[in-house]
């Protein structure tokens, strides 16, 4: 098997990945540091190609503070949009195919029916914004590529719902949890499954696809899933959106449909409440 390159390695995702492929046994995946793969730096990503001649790239890369990205607009630009690019650039340049990881935040979300991929996208923050913008770049530059939206992800790994909740459920006696945003977490180890899955298919059904974990949820029974689970005891209240402004709005519907991805590459999704389970038994 030819190389394969994940950009973005640190986070939760490439975290994700490292284990997955240890799990499965492959060793043709490589992790450089940012300090080396930094994908602002077009003659440091030339490096890795020249050094890995990777046939697959896996973005994994990616600014992801919401809240921070309204003030920090040129940065989210540069990362979700510009470096997205320039690994799309680099992988045409080698003939390599990529991966690259997008979110739900792309959508508006004020309609209550499951988003397909050629819904249309109307995103309502500058981080929805900047990561349709990366998935233009990328489709627009590169043929041989998938981009992948998820939503809600989590894992072991970084900072994140899940961990974010069982901290504060052990602080505090008692949570207000917003109940009306709707979605699908999605747990990053089955994500990464899912990635080198695709790589390893032997196909080249390139385009979007939409990939979270199975059923729908607001953060509010997300939030009491993870402590009903972890038999943490807290008190969980459930509020609108209204009673917790933050800076980015988000979408209030954002559950996606998987039928595409199901089908194309014959997977079955795990049930998010089920794939948290999983996680939390290793926290």
């Amino acid at each position: 098997m030819s190389n394969i390159v994940v950009f973005g390695a640190s986070g939760q995702l490439g975290q994700c990945l490292k284990k997955v492929a240890e799990t499965k046994g492959i060793t043709s995946i490589h992790f450089p540091p940012e300090s080396e793969a930094d994908i602002l730096n077009k003659d440091a990503l030339k490096k890795i190609f020249d050094t890995y001649k990777p046939a697959w790239c896996i973005n994994c890369a990616a600014y992801t503070a919401v809240d921070k990205a309204e003030d920090d607009v040129e940065k989210a630009h540069a990362i979700n949009n510009t470096g997205a690019a320039n690994i799309a650039e680099l992988c045409k340049q080698f003939g390599a195919a990529m991966i690259h990881t997008s979110t739900d935040f792309i959508f508006k979300g004020d309609k209550p029916v499951p988003l397909v991929e050629d819904d249309i996208a109307e995103p309502i923050n500058i981080y929805g914004l900047t990561k349709l913008e990366g998935e233009l770049a990328v489709a627009q530059l590169l043929e041989k590529q998938y981009t992948l939206r998820t939503s809600w992800l989590y894992s072991e790994y970084g900072n994140n719902f899940v961990k974010t909740m069982l901290k504060l459920g052990a602080e505090r006696d008692e949570l207000r949890i917003i109940a009306d945003q709707v979605g699908t977490p999605t747990y990053a180890m089955d994500l990464a499954d899912c990635i080198l899955y695709i790589v390893f298919s032997g196909k080249d059904a390139y385009g979007t696809y939409h990939y979270s974990n199975e059923g729908v949820t607001s953060w509010y029974d997300f939030a009491k899933g993870i402590f009903d689970i972890s038999k943490t005891k807290v008190k969980v209240l459930p509020i609108r959106t209204s009673e917790y402004p933050t800076r980015a709005v988000r979408p209030a519907y954002s559950v996606m449909d998987k039928s595409k991805i199901k089908r194309t590459f014959n997977i079955e999704i795990p049930y998010w409440r089920d794939s948290l389970i999983t996680c939390i038994s290793k926290l």
